[in-house]
């Protein structure tokens, strides 16, 4: 191994200015064995790296080379295995676990010792030692085949240290004596030891003349120990003497012991005393107000609701270990709950009452205004003129604010006693459900009366209850057994839509071809429509929106988290009940106190949405138009709501509703779609512009006007579309079936009326449309104006159209001329059978059958005319070169020039 070692150490580490310390021959655990060797090295140079290297004898055996090498720092434990019997196994843990079997026990020792060292010397960081001796970790290796490679590697860790100041100037002083220090080391080594001898001998003879003085030391301990001896004998007596005094001390201290625990005992139950005194005592005047206190007062309510809250604190007391056990505790607790249990009665009694109160104050003013509605002999629209000229809804600001001043109580009900608060919250909902019903249909009914300007007559005013007896009907109604409500609600009167002198008696459709077309309708009456609406939304938004936070203030039920109690699905909304409870009283549990709310406004106006959807009916079938004021007024105040709330009771109601809106809206379009698909023609009668390009212009420009700046303009840009298509198809429908106007007539007025609405009204997403109606326009003009125009001079140009073939045939066209049924004389008979008063004649025949075509309401008689004399005169020229090009100096012209024709068109158009 020695062997091994040096050839290690000159082959590879020298070199790298390495120094071997230690060497074991290991092979992999588990494994095949390939021998190898793990070194421990420093380096030469400062500062020292210490590391681990793995050399591998090469394939061929001549040599050894380097394989890899870690950082000592990088290892983490040096696991041995075993650290009482002899195991060649170790682990080395660096970043990964090497698991080695050295050769021999002693070869791993060897190397386990020389890596602590290196660790205790060169490392901050320590290495974890596993299952490794502690006696080998300070001990040197045993004697025996590495003695003295573990002497060397102990001789290397010491490693050699530098001398300080003081010991070079002795070592100089030292060699500067001697003259032979430097020249002869032997002569100065051998002169060294003899100066050492010299002063081994000396300390010899120094210690051998010290023997008298350490036998005088030690005859002073003799002495010494005499005296401990009778120092301890003294002690001895002390400690009987203090044994007496022990005794009667310890009785004394377990006397002030005793002393010391019953003045603590007082004190703690002194303590507990107070406690109980401070925590559960009521004061006189609180128990007087809860038992006697004024509820209709805002000081007895403030009274009570301090006494309340002091008697809740006392009940809610965290009670020590025990004191549930004490007479007088549950005696305070019986009395307590006898006093909570009578106020929590009075209380909901009160408020009961309170509730009751309300509802008739609130039902004298709704009969006082339905009285004026009902009086027998009244002319009803008068006394809406005269009592309803504002449509509002009752203000319940002031039922509110007397009410909040309970909500502290409230409160402190819902924490103490569920049971009567669940049947408040029932009894509270019961009575607004009714009186909102009342107000909210009469509000209704004012409203379709102020839209349709009539009512209905009806037995029921003349047998209507007088205000007096119907208000106790309906309030004693309200009292029973359980405070609940058992009394039926009256139906109000139910107003019915009439139709007026100047209004359509049926639905309005924008193409009702046997109705009275919408624009027979007053834009007033629209705009006085969409006013109403708007106010019944804007009256209505308010009053849920009050009405739910009263709730939120008054229940406490404003903070989301979760409370006993909610609605259940399988209970009717109209059946007005609250949650059932448990067999145990425990409420039901609810998801969060936001559904309770919401719930509660769905059992409280539930009358709401079936109103709206008949106002929306009643719009509709007044006029189609209606739809889309309702269509953009709904959607501004969804998405108002859905601001504020988007799961509240409002956001959702309205939301429905504009559902329904939505639905007529598509069903208008697809009506008025169907129906010009059914619309019929005059075989009789000219066309002209069709109604219904008439009433998509009337559509577009009120649509315009009310989607101006609108949530919903995509719907109305998609009805667009669909519209104008069905325009677009229709027109050619007709055209095409069509037969005393000529189809190019109904295409070219038309769309030339589609192109100009358009163009008006700028639509966005028509653009294409637009394009599209120019173009058929444009190309149905040039149509007609060439079938309409014909040939005026028919025998000429047929002339000419032998003449145009024989080119085509390849005659030249200066030969035409000779050609028999071509030549001069020929072309001269033709052209004096066209005289410019035969011309002007033709003309005149021609202005006559396109005046007879077109209508007057598009006016475009000039237009056609003045194409029709462009086509004339481009004729003219073209005959004009074929006589220049074919009868070149014959002197043969028309009878007629082009200004003849100009003046001829002019003096038709201003003759008629």
């Amino acid at each position: 191994m020695t062997a091994i070692k040096h050839a290690l150490q000159r082959d590879i580490f020298t070199p790298n200015d390495e120094r071997l310390l230690s060497i074991v021959n290991v092979c992999k655990a588990g494994k095949k064995k390939k021998n190898c060797f793990l070194c421990a090295t420093v380096t030469t140079e400062r500062p020292v790296q210490v590391k681990v290297v793995k050399v591998k004898k090469s394939d061929k055996g001549d040599f050894y080379k380097r394989q890899i090498a870690w950082a000592l720092r990088d290892l983490a434990v040096v696991d041995a295995k075993d650290a009482i019997k002899e195991n060649p196994e170790f682990d080395l843990h660096f970043e990964k676990i090497y698991k080695w079997v050295a050769s021999s026990t002693a070869e791993k020792n060897a190397f386990i010792s020389c890596i602590w060292k290196l660790n205790q010397r060169y490392l901050r960081k320590k290495i974890d030692f596993v299952n490794v001796s502690s006696q080998l970790l300070e001990e040197s290796v045993p004697s025996g085949e590495n003695q003295s490679v573990t002497g060397g590697d102990e001789e290397a860790v010491d490693e050699y240290q530098e001398l300080n100041a003081r010991e070079e100037q002795d070592i100089e002083i030292m060699m500067e004596g001697c003259e032979c220090a430097i020249s002869n080391a032997e002569a100065f080594a051998e002169r060294l030891s003899r100066e050492l001898q010299v002063l081994d001998g000396a300390n010899i003879q120094s210690i051998m003349a010290s023997e008298k003085q350490v036998n005088i030391l030690m005859k002073l301990l003799d002495e010494a120990l005499k005296e401990v001896d009778q120092i301890e004998l003294k002690l001895s007596s002390y400690e009987e003497m203090l044994q007496s005094v022990k005794e009667q001390m310890d009785q004394i201290s377990e006397s002030n012991h005793l002393i010391h625990l019953s003045n603590t005992n007082n004190v703690k139950l002194l303590s507990e005393i107070e406690f109980l005194v401070n925590h559960m005592d009521l004061a006189k005047g609180h128990i007087k107000a809860l038992q006697e206190g004024d509820l209709a007062s805002s000081r007895g309510i403030e009274a009570c609701t301090n006494a309340a809250d002091a008697l809740l604190q006392c009940m809610n007391v965290a009670l020590r270990p025990g004191h549930d056990m004490l007479l007088a505790v549950k005696e305070q607790q019986q009395h307590f709950s006898e006093l909570r249990e009578q106020f929590a009665r009075r209380l909901a009694n009160h408020l009961n009452n309170v509730f009751v109160q309300q509802f008739t104050q609130a039902l004298l003013q709704l009969y006082n205004r339905s009285y004026f509605l009902s009086v027998p002999g009244h002319d009803q629209s008068s006394t809406l003129a005269q009592h309803s000229v504002e449509l509002t809804l009752p203000n319940h600001h002031p039922f509110h604010r007397d009410l909040l001043r309970y909500a502290k109580l409230m409160e402190w009900l819902k924490s103490t006693d569920y049971g009567k608060y669940e049947g408040l919250t029932k009894n509270y909902m019961d009575y607004l459900s009714r009186l909102y019903e009342r107000e909210i249909k009469d509000f209704f009914e004012v409203a379709k009366i102020k839209m349709t300007g009539t009512t209905k007559e009806s037995k029921k005013f003349a047998t209507l209850p007088r205000k007096e007896s119907a208000v106790k009907q309906e309030t004693e109604s309200l009292h029973g057994s359980s405070g609940k409500l058992t009394g039926s609600t009256s139906s109000l009167n139910k107003l019915s839509v009439q139709s007026s002198g100047n209004r359509r008696s049926q639905s309005s459709s924008l193409l009702d071809m046997g109705n009275m077309s919408a624009s027979d309708l007053d834009v007033a009456d629209r705009t006085k429509f969409d006013k109403i609406f708007e106010q019944v939304l804007s009256e209505l938004e308010p009053l849920c929106l009050a009405e739910q936070d009263f709730i939120s203030k008054f229940f406490k039920l404003q903070q989301h988290q979760s409370m006993p109690g909610s609605m259940t699905e399988a209970e009717d909304l109209d059946g007005g009940t609250l949650p059932r409870q448990h067999n145990s009283g425990a409420p039901l549990p609810v998801s969060s106190e936001k559904d309770m709310i919401r719930q509660m406004m769905i059992k409280i106006f539930r009358c709401i949405e079936p109103e709206l959807n008949n106002l929306i009916a009643l719009g509709d079938k007044i006029d189609s138009f209606n739809s889309l004021y309702m269509l953009v007024k709904m959607s501004h105040h969804v998405w108002t709501a859905q601001n504020v709330d988007p799961a509240s009771f409002l956001s959702t109601t309205l939301g429905n509703v504009l559902v329904t809106i939505k639905r007529n809206f598509d069903k208008c379009i697809s009506n008025q779609i169907r129906q010009m698909e059914e619309v019929k023609i005059s075989k009789k009668s000219k066309v002209g512009i069709l109604p219904f390009v008439t009433e998509f212009e009337e559509f577009a420009g009120l649509a315009e006007s009310i989607f101006k700046n609108a949530e919903r303009r995509g719907d109305l840009d998609k009805a667009y579309t669909k519209l104008i298509r069905g325009v677009f198809v229709n027109v050619e429908k007709v055209a095409n079936e069509s037969q005393k106007t000529p189809r190019d007539v109904v295409m070219m007025e038309n769309f030339h009326h589609i192109f100009a609405t358009l163009s008006r009204l700028k639509i966005s997403c028509l653009e294409a449309e637009k394009k599209e109606a120019k173009q058929k326009y444009t190309d149905h003009l040039q149509s007609y104006v060439i079938y309409s125009l014909g040939q005026p001079l028919e025998k000429l140009n047929h002339f000419f159209e032998g003449v145009e073939a024989r080119v085509a045939q390849g005659i030249r066209e200066e030969e035409v001329s000779y050609q028999l049924a071509f030549n001069k004389q020929e072309l001269r008979k033709v052209i004096k059978e066209y005289p410019g008063k035969e011309v002007k004649k033709g003309l005149d025949n021609l202005y006559k059958k396109v005046d007879k075509h077109l209508c007057e309401e598009e006016n475009l008689l000039q237009v056609v005319w003045h194409s029709m004399q462009d086509e004339f005169i481009r004729q003219y020229k073209h005959f004009e070169g074929l006589i220049a090009r074919c009868y070149p100096g014959s002197g043969v012209t028309m009878e007629f020039t082009i200004q003849d024709i100009l003046d001829y068109c002019s003096s038709i158009a201003q003759s008629h």
